[in-house]
């Protein structure tokens, strides 16, 4: 099991960081919070891994903070959810509002995360919640491992597209999407950056 690793940062796109430990790539998969706070290509970082070993392929999967890597761990035991579908519902809501959606049994919200309908929202919230007070009593609170770059303040368009469509969605879909989460954010005097972009969308994509 391979469950953290540390070295420069080569390259990063569509959820996807490429990390070089001593002269070794390691591609990992991430989700969007750990995407957009990733550090520069040149510096060095810190990912807390998830290790998953296939018939067809060997993957991993990267969080900046521990207690997100938990959640996920938590979320494929469930009956229905692989590692590619958790990984798109910590991308599409964070582990704090997840978290509440469980609590009080807030269906809706969950429904509109990529890949889950109905059935699968209401089986997460009945076998979540058991076990949502051990994860709690058991995760760590501390902040992320070096290597975290300030949240950049300037909104992008085109990678809050690129990555709904790396969450499934077709193009014209995640342009129409973004368009809309553009006009609800600045009704809301929000910033339009690009993580705000993507969950704003994802909301109002059911």
């Amino acid at each position: 099991m391979i469950g953290r690793i540390s070295g420069i940062l080569l390259e990063k796109c569509n959820q996807q960081a490429l990390i070089d430990i001593q002269g070794v790539a390691y591609e990992v998969e991430v989700p969007l919070n750990t995407f957009f706070n990733l550090p520069n290509p040149g510096a060095a970082v810190t990912l807390h891994t998830h290790f998953v070993v296939r018939e067809d392929a060997q993957l991993l999967f990267g969080f900046l903070e521990e207690r997100e890597r938990g959640f996920f761990r938590l979320l494929i035991k469930i009956n229905g959810v692989g590692p590619k579908l958790a990984l798109a519902m910590l991308s599409g809501m964070e582990v704090s509002e997840f978290v509440r959606c469980v609590q009080h049994d807030d269906v809706k919200s969950l429904i509109k995360l990529p890949g889950v309908g109905k059935k699968t929202a209401e089986r997460l919230i009945i076998e979540i919640k058991d076990k949502l007070k051990d994860w709690q009593g058991n995760e760590q609170l501390s902040a992320p491992d070096g290597g975290v770059a300030p949240r950049q303040g300037n909104g992008s368009i085109e990678e809050a597209e690129t990555a709904l469509i790396s969450l499934g969605y077709k193009p014209q879909e995640a342009s129409r999407a973004v368009i809309t989460a553009v006009k609800i954010l600045e009704e809301s005097e929000l910033e339009a950056d690009s993580e705000n972009l993507i969950r704003t969308a994802l909301k109002n994509m059911s």
